[in-house]
């Protein structure tokens, strides 16, 4: 990209969060991530231009330095700080304004620093063939896969019902969602295939913020915030049947709906299991709880029948797991260790830099956490490292996992050139079609040290709803609905008459 000759119509909204914007090149494989603020500081912005470089450069420099070293590297995508010309990003503005949802227009995007974050666009991979059939990518917001165990934990129920389902019920409570997700984390990290494949199905009934599929860069399927549509299978079948034509449960040559989504639920288990690269992804060693269950989940334990428990010790789902669970303290037992640093810090001001509160994210601030004692000495070095640990551990509690599948030809697996690509590392063929694909890690910014009080106020505020009402849901919420998966079915029941 040419920086001086930027031009607001090459790129489109792409989607945003709760910091920032993103939008994607309409040509090359590339993606702006731009900082946000509230709509009542337009006028005047709320830091320098200094202090947003520094914003986003610390956000490279915690994702290379710190997640990498704790995630794998082969799992992340750093990006690079660049400086934009301040018209285009203002004519961008422009731009992009009405295409955002009007619930995230309490904020603005920065249009007076110039300084964005510059990532490969993993929805749109770049050795992508346009002629072929588009990628397909996942997103998906694993959110905490496991029970804390802390003796700090005040209430019971919070090492029996895992902290998604609890706050699904607050949720839908407070209104911001109409229905219940049926997902549950532990499911999903349990490592079992039957779990897996049900933890999924589930995230593909309700999305909500945990899951959209993209097709050649494009969201063909996400949940709106305090909407009450239902999912359209009609809409997702259509644009999944392609790349499922080869599978084996065919009624005259049809494909069933259902062998469709299995099919590619299948897929998506594989590439979580996988090691993310490297020869076959045979799985040689499974570690993790993996019976570890949530009341909550929808599971019924009598089904487990067979197969393999526990995660791969190098895929993408046993690694955020092990850096979510640098949380041993839970938020309750972390909380004074959070005083005693805060006290500190009014003490002596000067302090914040050399414990590193706000970065640098170096090697020294990754050893910090990493060469914690087991035992709190009362001093507040133990204190900040613990803290240290649970921003970090917050962070893999809210990445997203991106699954890039693009499918191969015939042709294409015999091509020895294409399969020396690093990006194409593997394949995966539970049944044909065989795919390509990449498993990367999303969303990787430093949790604000300042942040920890509103978690524990989170905690108690999620943990007392759901002890006040029992686990029930409040009236006049909508039920689950029965799902997709039964409408697949019963599409699937259509009697075919043929002349004999």
């Amino acid at each position: 990209m040419e920086l001086d000759k930027m031009d607001e119509n090459d790129w489109k909204y792409h989607g945003e969060g709760n910091k920032s914007l993103v939008v994607s090149h309409v040509q090359l494989s590339r993606v702006l991530r731009l900082l946000k603020y509230p709509a009542e500081d337009s006028e005047n912005p709320p830091q320098t231009v200094e202090q947003a470089f520094r914003q986003i450069q610390n956000i490279v420099d915690f994702s290379s330095n710190v997640m990498s070293s704790l995630l794998g590297e082969k799992f992340i995508h750093s990006g690079e700080v660049v400086k934009l010309p301040l018209e285009f990003v203002r004519q961008l503005s422009i731009k992009v304004q009405h295409q955002r949802p009007a619930w995230r227009c309490e904020k603005v995007m920065d249009i007076y620093s110039g300084c964005a974050l510059c990532l490969p666009n993993l929805t749109s991979p770049a050795l992508h063939q346009p002629t072929h059939t588009p990628p397909l990518c996942i997103e998906i917001k694993p959110k905490c896969g496991f029970l804390p165990s802390s003796k700090h934990v005040s209430k019971d129920i919070k090492t029996k019902v895992c902290r998604f389902c609890m706050h699904q019920h607050y949720k839908v409570a407070n209104g911001k969602w109409k229905r219940r997700s049926l997902y549950c984390p532990l499911d999903l990290f349990s490592g079992n295939g039957q779990r897996m494949h049900f933890a999924i199905r589930h995230l593909i009934e309700e999305p909500q913020n945990n899951f959209k599929i993209f097709k050649g860069g494009q969201c063909i399927y996400s949940s709106k915030e305090g909407s009450d549509d239902v999912m359209d299978l009609t809409s997702l079948l259509h644009h999944l049947r392609p790349y499922f034509q080869h599978g084996n449960n065919r009624i005259n040559s049809h494909m069933t709906s259902k062998a469709v989504l299995n099919d590619f639920i299948q897929v998506l288990v594989n590439a979580l299991l996988s090691g993310g690269g490297g020869a076959g992804g045979v799985v040689t060693d499974r570690q993790g709880e993996g019976w570890s269950f949530c009341e909550a989940s929808a599971f019924n334990k009598e089904r487990i029948r067979h197969g393999s428990q526990g995660l791969p010790s190098d895929s993408v789902l046993f690694r955020t797991l092990q850096t979510q669970m640098l949380d041993t303290l839970d938020i309750e037992g972390l909380y004074p260790l959070f005083r005693r640093v805060e006290q500190h810090l009014q003490d002596f001001p000067k302090e914040r830099t050399r414990l590193q509160m706000d970065g640098p994210y170096n090697e020294a601030f990754l050893e910090k956490l990493q060469k914690c004692p087991t035992e709190d000495d009362g001093s507040v070095e133990y204190a900040v490292a613990k803290v240290h640990q649970y921003r970090v551990s917050m962070t893999a509690k809210d990445c997203s996992i991106m699954i890039t599948l693009v499918p191969r030809s015939e042709a294409e697996e015999d091509d020895e050139g294409l399969s020396s690509q690093r990006w194409l590392r593997d394949f995966l063929s539970s049944r044909p079609p065989a795919f390509s694909y990449s498993v990367s890690i999303l969303d990787l910014d430093p949790k604000p040290f300042d942040s920890i009080p509103r978690q524990l106020r989170l905690d108690q505020k999620i943990v007392s709803c759901y002890l006040r009402t029992g686990g029930a849901l409040p009236k006049g919420s909508t039920p689950p609905h029965s799902g997709i998966f039964t409408a697949a079915e019963r599409e699937d029941c259509t009697l075919l008459f043929h002349p004999v």
